[in-house]
């Protein structure tokens, strides 16, 4: 699902970032138009749409692609403000003057002068992917019996009572918050260690 974002992401801020103009205009109001639209019931639309005669991992898979598609205006914002800013620098008009075609000055030019940004984003975004997927599945939208996932396991601590006579149902939430604060610790580390102006 990450990968599916950070592709997007960079070809549509790429494309925005870089021409400008109309382009720009048009790729700007799909990603204001996505960003408006509730995340979470879009989540829940989409996933409910999916077939429920699949087997678990097309479930997985469909999952993965919808929370993937849905994640990358975000950075596609970002990589557009920072290739409007790059494109202007000496380096990035030599080598439009030398002839290279955009495409070329985008992926060898623009592209790695923020390569920390795109990290950090990459990293971060797995933990929203985490938490739709377990969102999901705790809902009976995503993964289901005989799948195993955080969302499933927590499925069954949805009734109180049924908690308060068996409180290891709970243990799930423990892994999540440890997993989702380690990915947002090592994306703070991977930006700063990455980043070129410190």
């Amino acid at each position: 699902g990450v990968t599916i974002s950070i592709v997007l992401g960079l070809f549509f801020g790429g494309i925005a970032g870089y021409f400008g103009g109309f382009l720009d205009s048009v790729i700007q109001r799909m990603i204001e138009i996505l960003r408006s639209l509730p995340e979470l019931p879009l989540w829940m639309a989409l996933s409910a749409a999916l077939p429920v005669t699949w087997s678990p991992v097309w479930i997985y898979f469909g999952l993965t692609i919808i929370l993937g598609l849905l994640d990358w205006p975000g950075l596609a914002r970002a990589v557009r403000s920072k290739l409007l800013s790059l494109r202007e620098e000496e380096y990035a008009k030599a080598a439009v003057l030398m002839g290279a075609k955009p495409g070329r000055v985008i992926t060898r030019h623009l592209l790695p002068g923020f390569t920390s940004h795109i990290i950090a984003s990459a990293t971060l975004s797995v933990p929203s992917m985490i938490l739709g997927e377990t969102a999901l599945s705790y809902l009976n939208l995503g993964l289901r019996r005989p799948a195993v996932s955080w969302g499933v396991l927590l499925n069954e601590a949805q009734n109180i009572s049924v908690v308060t006579v068996y409180p290891w149902l709970m243990a799930p939430v423990l892994p999540i918050i440890i997993v989702v604060l380690a990915f947002n610790f090592l994306g703070d580390g991977l930006r700063d260690a990455a980043d070129p102006y410190k």
